[in-house]
């Protein structure tokens, strides 16, 4: 394994991807299912999160049933036209092309396809490959770890010029969050999970593995973006979600 790798252009396109829509039992919250593709201005491709696993796309109801997942909330909008092979499609690319995968974190609506993309590198923090097996949901752990080459990330550090890979614990062991440079959008923040809506660093990050953790890394990676004036994009804010540009449109 290795433990950092570069790209050699910097950002030129961010494309939000639609894995699906869900409902938050407790709180009614309508969440979207986001995944972001990151091209670079020597066409490199990489790819953030990977959404639910196939077997949603393919039967919804058997598949949530299989996991226990109406107790926490309920599928709302997840066809095939939500997974990553026909979000890619819209931008003229297949899984193939792809030159790096991020996973932000391994909970089921993040890494339910990390065994989609024979040969192309996982890039992970290095608290989640620790783990024996993907976090996925609440003690259901039905997905193996890819025979893939892995990135693993402890630390903040350039994976290239104006793409900053930030080690965000605390969401889970190995949480991460980008923050790249565009040349017409500036600089964007991607919390993923490490920060879900706006207003769960009000609300103490109480939805996490290590609420203190996640609080922190809240707080300083918000701080990261104030200083670069970045436009924050979370990882599932209900309202974020309804006006975000997505594929096949991007922001540059």
């Amino acid at each position: 394994m290795v433990n950092r790798q570069r790209l050699s252009g910097h950002p030129i396109s961010l494309t939000v991807l639609d894995f699906g829509l869900f409902t938050v039992h407790a709180n009614g919250r309508i969440i979207g299912i986001p995944g972001f593709l990151i091209v670079t201005s020597a066409g490199e491709k990489v790819l953030l999160d990977t959404g639910f696993a196939k077997k949603y796309a393919d039967d919804v109801e058997a598949a949530s049933a299989e996991d226990n997942l109406g107790e926490f909330g309920k599928v709302l909008e997840l066809t095939q036209e939500n997974q990553p092979e026909a979000q890619l499609a819209k931008m003229g690319l297949r899984k193939s092309d792809l030159d790096l995968l991020i996973i932000s974190h391994t909970h089921i609506d993040h890494v339910g396809n990390i065994g989609a993309f024979p040969g192309v590198p996982i890039l992970i923090g290095a608290g989640e490959r620790a783990l024996p097996k993907p976090i996925y949901w609440r003690g259901k752990q039905p997905l193996e770890w890819p025979d893939s080459e892995y990135i693993l990330v402890d630390e903040d550090f350039d994976l290239g010029p104006g793409f900053k890979v930030l080690h965000a614990p605390g969401h889970t062991p190995g949480e991460l969050a980008l923050l790249i440079d565009l040349p017409e959008t500036g600089s964007v923040l991607l919390t993923s999970d490490a920060i879900s809506r706006e207003s769960e660093v009000a609300e103490g990050c109480l939805d996490s593995t290590n609420p203190e953790e996640a609080l922190a890394t809240a707080h300083r990676i918000l701080k990261l973006a104030k200083d670069r004036d970045a436009f924050v994009i979370y990882g599932h804010g209900p309202e974020q979600w309804k006006e975000l540009k997505k594929a096949p449109e991007s922001y540059r």
